[in-house]
């Protein structure tokens, strides 16, 4: 077996993922405040402790359960949400009722279902969360893309959400390739294969025709950032900035974060996928002054 495709293999390049996705999910999350928008402007660093949100915690879940079953079983997973629910940690109130629920033992599968009459979340928790599963499997991006369709379900059953999941698997094991990331168009040409018709996938088309513009700020205009915290309204624009990124974790960061929108989340994604390969590490200052991860996390197979 190669060091690629073993338990502890994949766990340290989950780990690194982790790693990126809380980072970028803490300090994303304090611009926020309104004391600190001049920072973000000029790239400065908030002062104190960064807190990690709702996109690190469940991100942990992730990790725990493939440590434990090596894959994603969606019983354990739904129960890892539920257990380690922070209701702090800035839930959207639909997740919050349905953790809840499982917590005082609903049905996921139910529960999930029904959520907005029927339709299930489009929301982008499930692709804030699952960075860390794509670099899992570097080896095999299309084991990646389905076990990320088999998270999504706990908690988002929209199309959307769960190829805006699947798709963010896709390019964390894409980028994660222990051969080097590949080139931005390679990444989100790989994405684009990986992913079914949707909206999703008609926004990262537009992305990837995208790739030779500047300007931040004109690509979220079209592709969106997260405002409307919608997979298709948020993917597409992440994998867009960690496309053009690859192995450069500051700038991935920055150029997602000054464009607004759902920062905390989008940086989470760009981050994930990022950090995945070593090149693409956050700064040690930066990762050191974020909150420790949970407890509870498994960290070895």
């Amino acid at each position: 077996m190669t060091d690629l495709s073993s338990p502890d293999g994949r766990l340290g390049r989950a780990l690194s993922s982790l790693r990126g996705l809380s980072v970028g999910d803490a300090l994303g999350s304090q611009f926020f405040v309104p004391a600190n928008y001049p920072l973000l402007k000029s790239c400065g660093l908030p002062p104190g402790t960064w807190q990690w949100t709702d996109d690190t915690e469940m991100a942990c879940s992730v990790v725990s359960v493939l440590a434990t079953h090596h894959r994603i079983d969606q019983d354990a997973l739904a129960l890892s949400f539920a257990h380690h629910h922070d209701f702090d940690r800035g839930y959207g109130p639909a997740v919050n009722r349905l953790l809840r629920l499982v917590r005082e033992g609903g049905d996921w599968r139910e529960l999930a279902a029904a959520l907005f009459n029927g339709q299930g979340s489009w929301g982008n928790g499930a692709a804030m969360r699952i960075a860390p599963l794509g670099a899992w499997y570097a080896d095999d991006p299309e084991q990646a893309t389905h076990q990320a369709e088999i998270s999504a379900y706990p908690t988002h059953q929209h199309r959307e959400a769960v190829v805006g999941a699947m798709a963010v698997a896709a390019a964390a094991a894409l980028a994660a390739d222990p051969g080097g990331p590949p080139t931005a168009h390679a990444l989100l040409d790989g994405v684009i294969t990986l992913v079914p018709k949707s909206a999703v996938g008609a926004g990262l088309r537009r992305a990837r025709d995208m790739l030779d513009y500047d300007d931040a700020a004109t690509v979220a205009a079209v592709l969106g950032c997260g405002r409307r915290t919608t997979a298709h309204d948020t993917v597409p624009f992440a994998l867009w900035s960690a496309a053009r990124a690859l192995g450069d974790y500051e700038r991935a960061f920055w150029t997602t974060a000054q464009v607004g929108g759902d920062v905390d989340t989008t940086c989470a994604i760009v981050g994930g996928v990022v950090a995945g390969s070593e090149a693409g590490a956050p700064p040690a200052d930066w990762a050191e002054r974020v909150e420790a991860l949970p407890g509870w996390m498994a960290t070895s197979v």
